[in-house]
């Protein structure tokens, strides 16, 4: 008797740990977020392609532990065994790569310089990575590293060991840099200038570091050189070596901040954010910044996975792009321009892809930061005046990366959403002069733009690669220049062109096989022709894909089907189909036909940007039973909160902003429309609370693995039959409600009135 005692009150015991805990989770969301998501991920294979970024939302600058070479673009790998450094990062994709990075890294024993050679294995085991907060353990020189940030600087704490010679090393990366150690104050300045392009020649980040902790011995390193007692080095790769002894536990803080604008503006940065703050300090700010960010969105009855998985995205949602601006001594906006290398008034963002992140990103800003969303507009305006071009990559400045016109499309989306502050006029300037000109690159206003107004298409053969795809994309985007060009009260003439070039997707689809498909120059489709070929008149992708990129005209794209039914039967057939592909285009598999391969979903292509809203076609199909359920196949199968929980390239936040808005229960498919398409949300109840106060709940109470269908819905009470839900309905706050169900209910949704916007059904 007496055992069963202890064992029934063991179990007490246990029950109100757990209980604790939760409790504990619950009053800080940060704790659900794993910033590992994403970084098992290498060259050859994608499951995210991230690093863990110790930052705040949009900061200027992240920092993140760095276990590979200086340059290597896959800076942070989870199977790797050694850190290197603990760089500040400015990394968008790995593929992009990084800027205006430098790194500290602690030491103790004999100074290694050597970055290879100085590594030390670590153990995540020992590692703790939040948003807010890192911690890792140096095995080698039994130093714990710890870092909290803001959103231009962050605070360093190392715990040292006893030692009568420890170190800290500043890398200032190759590619020019200069540090300067001044004793008397315990601190450190320089500036790096490592970039992959995209800066004007007089680039710099400009740094500071200070500590609390007197310098007994300096160095810098040059050019292979150390120089003991030397206090400056300047040249293409420079370092800087403090050195101090230290007791068991001692505790040295850094105290870090950087600047685009000046070393002074670096100082004012560190002063402004860090000040003379503790470290705990900032970490509790951090922390607040980021439960505060995502207690607007708050989720109930889902699974402690799900809840990581579906924060963790959140967390990805909200990293890009970056704020490029500061604050001067008179607390205006100002920015360095990676433009014209001037320093200028008002807003600049950058670090970011619009051909990716034009689909549920930016349409997540509009609806959840609409105020964000406005400065992002002003900061576009702000690109088109420095630069004479709207920005579709920038990092920092204009990259040639991607296609499309993408930039119409969000500054489109916010308009029509009624958001405001920016200089639409200037904005729209910048949109007609996309619409008729080629940039100084490809990815800079629109290639083969003179086909493309002329023809109605980019043939196949005049030397314009990946030519369909950009096709359909300029459709989308004057799509949504006509509407924003109606909405303006733009000239007759010029409304009736947007809408003309709308149905310019037409051109590329070829009726005989029911594919897009690319075509020439004379008006014969390309040939031969394979819907599984990957690239060519494709980007990233093939004709599985890019067939249904017709986002704003589903129906549209049925009539060139022969209907409805025919579109769906193809779409059904795409989940299905053998997942056989032609890399000839590339000349070996590239990493996204392996994501699309071992996904084992046919020849959907989840991990990939093109193919990811197709899903949500069953709802303007008369279908969306088949939508319900892909849509929770894709969530639960390829999405986790493990480092492998991403099933493609995260792409500043799009893979992840699918998830977001997936588990919410619908999908922004046509940016512009203002609606967003229904699907099968995953959790019981959700409660968004909006910038302008109001709150709107999506309540699914039957809600589980098995009950994914919907069977009613009701909109503040009343049953509501479409398979959309409109931005304004967001936006006065109130109540959806889904009945659940483990059987499909074949007969809701499927009126004509139910379907989403097309454009081919405006005038009825």
């Amino acid at each position: 008797m007496r055992h069963k005692f202890v064992v029934f009150v063991f179990v007490l015991i246990a029950l109100n740990s757990f209980g604790q805990q939760n409790k504990s989770v619950q009053g800080s969301l940060v704790e659900y977020v794993n910033p590992l998501v994403g970084t098992d991920s290498d060259h050859a294979l994608s499951n995210g392609n991230t690093y863990p970024a110790i930052a705040l939302p949009w900061g200027m600058n992240f920092w993140t532990p760095q276990t590979n070479k200086m340059g290597n673009g896959w800076g942070y790998m989870y199977h790797d065994v050694k850190i290197r450094g603990f760089k500040q990062t400015h990394q968008p994709s790995p593929w992009i790569n990084d800027y205006a990075a430098f790194s500290l890294f602690p030491e103790t024993g004999k100074l290694v310089i050597d970055e290879g050679r100085r590594a030390s294995w670590f153990s995540h085991k020992a590692e703790i990575s939040k948003p807010h907060y890192y911690r890792a353990y140096l095995a080698d020189y039994d130093v714990i590293t710890e870092i909290t940030p803001t959103e231009r600087a962050a605070q360093f704490r190392f715990t040292f060991p006893e030692s009568s010679a420890s170190h800290i090393l500043i890398d200032a990366f190759n590619k020019g840099s200069m540090v300067k150690i001044s004793p008397r104050d315990k601190t450190i300045t320089g500036y790096c200038r490592n970039n992959r392009g995209g800066v004007p020649e007089n680039f710099h980040n400009y740094f500071i570091i200070r500590f609390d902790k007197d310098f007994a011995e300096t160095a810098t390193w040059k050019d292979s050189v150390l120089t003991k007692g030397s206090e400056m080095a300047e040249g293409d790769h420079v370092m800087a070596v403090i050195s101090f002894k230290t007791i068991k536990g001692e505790q040295v803080h850094a105290r870090v901040a950087s600047s685009f604008i000046s070393p002074e503006q670096a100082e004012l940065n560190l002063k402004r954010e860090i000040g003379e703050q503790t470290f705990d300090q900032i970490r509790s700010k951090a922390e607040q910044v980021w439960n505060t960010e995502f207690a607007r969105v708050k989720v109930e009855g889902g699974t402690v996975d799900q809840n990581r998985t579906f924060y963790t995205a959140l967390y990805h949602t909200m990293l890009f792009p970056r704020k490029f601006y500061e604050i001067d001594a008179d607390n205006k906006v100002v920015h360095y321009s990676p433009y014209n290398g001037k320093v200028l008034p008002g807003y600049q963002f950058t670090d970011n892809g619009f051909w990716d992140t034009f689909r549920a990103v930016f349409p997540y800003f509009t609806l959840m930061h609409p105020t964000l969303s406005s400065h992002i507009m002003e900061g576009l305006a702000n690109t088109f005046n420095e630069s004479g071009w709207l920005p579709e990559w920038a990092s920092p400045g204009h990259r040639d990366c991607m296609v499309g016109s993408n930039s119409a499309v969000i500054i489109s989306d916010a308009y029509l959403k009624g958001i405001r502050g920016f200089d639409i006029s200037k904005l729209y300037e910048a949109i007609l002069k996309n619409t008729e000109n080629e940039g100084p690159m490809h990815s800079v206003g629109r290639y083969g733009v003179k086909y493309y107004n002329k023809l109605g298409y980019i043939p196949y053969n005049v030397g314009v690669n990946e030519n369909t795809a950009r096709t359909l994309e300029y459709s989308f985007a004057d799509w949504c220049i006509w509407k924003l060009a109606k909405d303006l009260g733009r000239p007759q003439e010029e409304i009736d062109r947007f809408a003309k070039r709308a149905l310019n997707y037409q051109n590329v689809f070829d009726k005989t096989v029911g594919f897009m498909r690319g075509r020439n120059e004379d008006g014969i489709f390309q040939s031969p022709f394979r819907p599984d070929k990957w690239g060519d008149a494709f980007t990233e992708g093939s004709s599985w894909h890019w067939t249904w990129c017709v986002f704003h005209d589903p129906q549209g794209l049925a009539n060139l089907f022969g209907g409805r039914q025919k579109m769906a039967d193809r779409l059904d057939e795409m989940f299905v189909a053998a997942p056989t592909f032609d890399y000839s285009y590339y000349g070996s598999q590239i990493h996204e036909i392996t994501e699309m391969l071992i996904a084992n979903m046919g020849q959907y292509a989840h991990g990939n940007e093109p193919v990811q809203h197709a899903i949500y076609l069953y709802d303007y199909l008369g279908q969306p039973w088949k939508g319900q359920y892909w849509i929770r196949q894709t969530m639960d199968k390829l999405y986790n909160p493990n480092p492998d929980g991403l099933c493609g390239d995260e792409d500043n936040g799009q893979t992840s902003a699918w998830y977001v808005f997936s588990a919410m229960g619908f999908y922004p498919v046509a940016p512009g429309t203002g609606e967003y398409a229904i699907g099968s949300p995953l959790f019981k109840k959700i409660t968004l609370t909006l910038e302008n106060g109001k709150k709107f709940e999506i309540d699914a109470p039957q809600n589980s693995d098995e009950n994914i269908y919907l069977n009613k819905v009701t909109l503040n009470g009343a049953v509501y039959d479409k398979n959309y839900i409109t931005h304004t309905t967001f936006l006065k706050g109130g109540k959806l409600q889904f009945d659940m169900t483990k059987a499909p209910n074949k007969s809701r949704g499927t009126s004509p009135e139910s379907r989403p916007y097309s454009f081919s059904n405006r005038g009825k």
